[in-house]
């Protein structure tokens, strides 16, 4: 059995999610009420028994590392490990991450001895995988690269590392975000070989690259060690599939990369669905997460539809339909909640900050009575006063304000951020 190291790159800035990304990095931002993103890879490397895991982490990381070190301890009997890697100046090098290839060239060296083969993944990415069945294939057909594709229409080519393959699997042309129309045209795959590979095409033409990849150890460090190449999907691979077996391995499962504000927002309300695209449901698979002990939702009086509820939430008298409500939320009476996120809060306030603050005319954290939130994004430990609605009723699409923004017409409250009684955007 192959011994497998993995790297997880969790360094983004995540410039389109801002500003939930404002405070954190892009893996740190919760997802589904109570867990965060970079959950989703760790989950699929514990599940697959690949524990020999660095995480790569470089912007706003301080919210990442403590979410990891409270979360992934193994027990001292096993040679298991989750150790971060977080940009740093050496002597040898100076320079802060320049990109994924880079980021791993300059931590190479953590990699001697710990495995034959090196799975990349990417911590921003919402799916469900058993890299055991990528490594088998890696193994079985004698390659020294492989990358995990995933069919995709013509019209998602152009934002996404595109690459033709063979019969057999293996990649003959690499393009990364093709944007001419010509050069579209020329790498759609023939529906045979969808077909060949278990794939039913179902309108699709293109394989995109996932950004997991598997990489013999020799030859990753043959690769980076003698050039300044900053990123796989721009440099390294496509000069790769001239003189190295490069595979792609077909992956028909849900995979979003959660890269904007409309992408996150979605992927989170699909979640309420009777039956999601994403199943965190799924007892022999779970994904792991700080462990909080926090008791039970509290619902008083209320009117919920489909909608997730998490722990240590507190709901007075409201109507909440098609939204998320995070760990620790509180909800006063007579609000109405409809397709928004609420991501809860860090710590419950006391009895003596509650009255602190409002003598200090500061909301408390979570919705004030009489509030109405629809198409929303509030961040962990927002404050929103009484009778404030966030509704854009303006149909706007983008705006930015002190307190808050409107992104593709979705308001999002920032972390920390308060809105004052009676604010109506």
């Amino acid at each position: 059995m192959a011994k497998v190291a993995t790297m997880i790159m969790a360094g983004g800035q995540g410039n389109r999610l801002y500003p939930l990304t404002k405070m954190r990095s892009k893996p740190a931002v919760p997802i589904a009420g109570r867990f965060r993103l970079i959950d989703i890879p760790l989950s699929n490397c514990i599940h697959s028994g690949y524990r020999k895991i660095f995480v790569l982490t470089q912007f706003a990381s301080e919210s990442l590392h403590r979410h990891i070190f409270l979360t992934y301890r193994f027990d001292i009997f096993q040679k298991d490990f989750v150790t971060i890697l977080s940009a740093q100046q050496t002597l040898e090098n100076r320079d802060w991450y320049q990109g994924t290839a880079d980021s791993v060239r300059q931590n190479l060296h953590f990699l001697e001895n710990q495995g034959d083969l090196v799975l990349i993944l990417s911590g921003d990415h919402l799916y469900r995988m058993d890299y055991r069945k990528f490594v088998d294939f890696h193994v079985r057909m004698g390659a020294e690269i492989s990358i995990s594709v995933i069919p995709v229409r013509t019209d998602a080519v152009k934002d996404f590392g595109v690459m033709k393959v063979d019969r057999t699997g293996r990649i003959t042309e690499f393009r990364e975000k093709p944007k001419e129309a010509a050069a579209i045209d020329a790498l759609a795959v023939d529906e045979d070989i969808f077909r060949s590979h278990g794939v039913n095409p179902e309108g699709r033409t293109h394989l995109a690259s996932m950004g997991i990849y598997i990489f013999n150890w020799a030859v990753l460090h043959e690769l980076l060690e003698n050039n300044e190449h900053e990123d796989f999907g721009k440099q390294v691979i496509p000069e790769a599939i001239h003189g190295k077996r490069v595979f792609g391995y077909f992956f028909d499962g849900y995979w979003e990369d959660i890269g904007t504000i409309r992408s996150f927002f979605e992927a989170n309300l699909n979640l309420t669905e009777p039956l999601p695209r994403f199943n965190f449901y799924d007892e022999d698979r779970p994904i792991f997460t700080h462990a909080r002990f926090l008791p039970g939702s509290k619902i008083i009086a209320s009117d919920v539809a489909q909608s997730i509820l998490c722990e240590g939430s507190i709901i007075n008298g409201s109507r909440i339909r098609k939204s998320i409500v995070g760990v620790r939320s509180r909800i006063g009476e007579g609000c109405a909640l409809e397709r928004t996120i609420m991501m809860g809060a860090d710590y419950f306030e006391s009895r003596e900050e509650l009255e602190r603050n409002a003598a200090a005319g500061v909301p408390p954290i979570g919705l004030g009575r009489g509030c109405e939130v629809r198409n929303a994004i509030l961040d962990k430990n927002a404050r929103i006063g009484n009778g404030v609605k966030l509704v854009n009723a303006q149909g706007v699409l983008d705006e930015k304000a002190e307190n808050y923004c409107i992104v593709n017409g979705i308001i999002v409250v920032p972390k920390n951020a308060a809105i004052a009684d009676g604010t109506v955007i």
